[in-house]
């Protein structure tokens, strides 16, 4: 690595940068608290979404009553997950997260097919949800102010606000997500405690936990649906570069975000059976669909409140925008830090520290893909078909499968990151959560391939079922072969996969040395 124009850089104006790159190339540390990066992570579960959206889809669909256990035992295997990565984020602090402990863990060739599945993943989730966003908001626009407008409308101007908002310090968009999330939560809570306190006719029923209730071919389906809930607790360790104590914040907040998710949306799943009762959540579920959580709010809270749980859905999904966002454009930074992507990349901008070149690939990404299923829809305005049947759930679909694939690589890494530190006796326990966790998480990979046409609402001769997982196969190829071919011509380079900043100073250290 060239390092000859380093030396004439003037130091960084932020004495938290650990770089002697300057500061264009180090994102600003000691920007984020525990609360703060609780906060951006909880953000991009969008509880409020899981609930409406996620939740009555997935007792439609699959028709399993124990949902609530499904919650459960995801919230057992991720925090099985998190052992291993929590003890991983101790000793690798990089925007790169997944890729870069993959790096660490497999290689270089690994982590360069890690970064390119990340960046496909995440900007897949965060695109997807400008699809649900554009129809609810049009939807609502419809509904209380009497204007029909088409769905990409409102789309792109939320795209246009995420993408400036992106261009921000992290902790103002940490106050944004905070402030959102945190309303989101409270709205929910006050259904559970509602259906709680007015159960159906079978009363405060807990037959959702019964273990009989997951028997049937739909059990493996149903939990592609649920961890999808779950995906945002494990993006911790992207803004590791920008807190004062990674070693310690990372993991607390790791920790946090999967029991508190788990309780969360295990108690609210259960809220809804009790609503509806047992025996009709599934045939309720069927009847009103994404409009489950609105009819059941309607009678208990009345017309105010699902009004305001109307507007919060919106923004929470606004919420989860920019959170993925974020994550996007620091995937983006890290890669173009370490040469997997140009060195554009690898700059923040002016005195926010953000990662704009980043940012602005993310928000070019979310434009053409918006536009285009804008072009290719040809349905009057307000049929959910293009932006949510289509755009919102290939694009999570596609995502989460990525995400899963990414978790269970990285519970493989960290046994090979100690072993080959000698560090397996002292990590023992570790070791095994992390590989019963990535067994796991193969599984549920596993069975989200083998069911994606029941996913995505496709017939099982479709060939989408195919080539959207196909998309992420691509991904994972074209990504060991970037990582071959710059073993083979830059080993130096290749060897830097996954340092971060620990590469410059490495660097630094060798021109320091006689």
């Amino acid at each position: 690595m060239t390092t000859g124009s380093s030396r004439t850089t003037s130091p960084p104006a932020d004495p938290g940068i650990s770089t002697f790159k300057g500061a264009e190339r180090a994102l600003r540390a000691d920007r984020l608290g525990t609360g703060g990066l609780l906060l951006s992570v909880l953000a991009a579960t969008a509880p409020l979404m899981v609930v409406a959206g996620v939740m009555p889809t997935t007792f439609a669909v699959m028709g399993i009553v124990g949902q609530p256990l499904l919650f459960v035992t995801l919230g057992a295997v991720l925090i099985l997950f998190s052992v291993g990565y929590a003890e991983m984020s101790r000793h690798v602090h990089n925007a790169g997260a997944f890729y870069a402990y993959i790096s660490r863990g497999l290689g270089g060739t690994a982590g360069a097919s890690a970064a390119l599945v990340a960046l496909v993943a995440y900007n897949a989730l965060q695109v997807g949800i400008y699809g649900i966003f554009g129809f609810e908001v049009s939807g609502l626009l419809a509904t209380y102010a009497d204007l029909e407008i088409a769905w990409w409308i409102p789309s792109l101007l939320a795209l246009a606000a995420v993408g400036v908002l992106g261009w921000l310090k992290i902790d103002v968009n940490a106050r944004v997500l905070g402030v959102l999330l945190l309303i989101e939560v409270v709205l929910v809570v006050v259904f559970d405690v509602a259906a709680i306190a007015d159960p159906a006719a079978q009363g405060l029923s807990l037959q959702a936990f019964d273990p009989d209730t997951l028997s049937g071919a739909g059990v493996g389906t149903a939990l592609c649906f649920c961890i999808a809930a779950f995906l945002g607790f494990e993006q911790a360790p992207v803004y590791a570069e920008e807190t004062s104590r990674p070693h310690i914040l990372v993991p607390r907040v790791m920790f946090l975000a999967v029991a508190g998710v788990a309780v969360f949306f295990a108690v609210s799943s259960w809220a809804l059976t009790v609503a509806t009762g047992p025996d009709r959540i599934v045939a309720t579920s069927q009847e009103q669909s994404a409009g489950l959580l609105f009819f059941l709010t309607e009678s208990r809270l009345g017309g105010t409140f699902t009004d305001v749980l109307h507007v919060l859905f919106v923004t929470g999904m606004f919420a989860a925008l920019l959170s993925f966002h974020n994550v996007v454009a620091r995937y983006a930074f890290a890669m173009g830090r370490e040469g997997l992507l140009p060195a554009a990349f690898g700059r923040t901008s002016g005195s926010s520290g953000a990662p704009g070149t980043g940012s602005l690939l993310q928000t070019t990404v979310s434009a053409v893909i918006v536009i285009g299923f804008a072009i290719a829809d040809d349905k009057p305005a307000g049929d959910p078909t293009e932006p949510v049947l289509h755009l919102f759930t290939w694009g999570g679909n596609l995502g989460a499968l990525g995400v899963i694939l990414l978790m269970a690589a990285a519970s493989f890494s960290v046994v090979a990151f100690f072993v080959r530190r000698g560090a397996a006796g002292a990590q023992a326990v570790r070791l095994v959560t992390a590989t019963v966790a990535g067994i796991a998480l193969l599984i549920i990979a596993g069975y989200t391939v083998k069911d994606f046409d029941v996913l995505v609402g496709t017939g099982p001769d479709s060939s989408l079922s195919l080539l959207l997982p196909g998309i992420i196969g691509l991904a994972v190829v074209a990504g060991l072969v970037q990582g071959l071919v710059l073993r083979a011509r830059s080993p130096e380079r290749h060897a830097r996969i996954g340092l971060g900043n620990e590469a410059f100073q490495l660097d630094q250290a060798a021109e320091k040395t006689p």
